[in-house]
């Protein structure tokens, strides 16, 4: 049986890679995630919970740019110039995986004011939606990673029939 680069990334040294690819930011986003309810239920834009909120979005989203251009560098760009790609599974789970930059990235930009400046009626909105966009990217690409990549190869007949 054959992993997908993705769960290879999470077996290899051990612990330390589960630790820095999966674990770190796992911690931080379902932090930001929790908080985020609790700041949109109460609408509250000060206080302890909302500071916890900012942080974690701050901390993931500066995190994350750091494992983005790792793993390009040092594994999407190498595997893609090479032909290493083990079908189109493994592709799903590493391009979702880093696709998550886009919305912690986004989060950061607004925890630090630096998108939609201040404190403006539509960042709520956008955080929230990014908080879930985070959320569907992370799970397509903890389940694509789980799947056996060869399940999306085509099956290869036991023996083929000349005419």
């Amino acid at each position: 049986m054959n992993m997908t680069h993705y769960m290879e990334l999470l077996a290899t040294n051990q612990p330390w890679n589960l630790l820095i690819f999966m674990a770190v930011p796992i911690v931080l986003a379902e932090t930001m995630a929790i908080s985020e309810l609790y700041v949109l239920f109460t609408r509250s834009e000060t206080g302890p919970v909302r500071s916890i909120n900012r942080w974690s979005g701050i901390l993931v989203g500066t995190y994350f740019l750091g494992v983005f251009v790792y793993l390009t560098v040092n594994v999407a760009i190498p595997l893609t110039a090479g032909g290493g790609w083990r079908g189109w599974i493994d592709v799903v789970a590493v391009g979702f995986y880093l696709f998550g930059i886009v919305p912690l990235g986004g989060v950061a930009l607004l925890d630090l004011s630096a998108l939609l400046g201040g404190e403006s009626p539509n960042r709520m909105k956008l955080h929230a939606i990014l908080v879930g966009l985070f959320l569907v990217t992370g799970h397509v690409s903890m389940i694509a990673g789980m799947l056996e990549p060869a399940l999306g190869q085509a099956p290869v007949p036991a023996h083929s029939h000349k005419m």
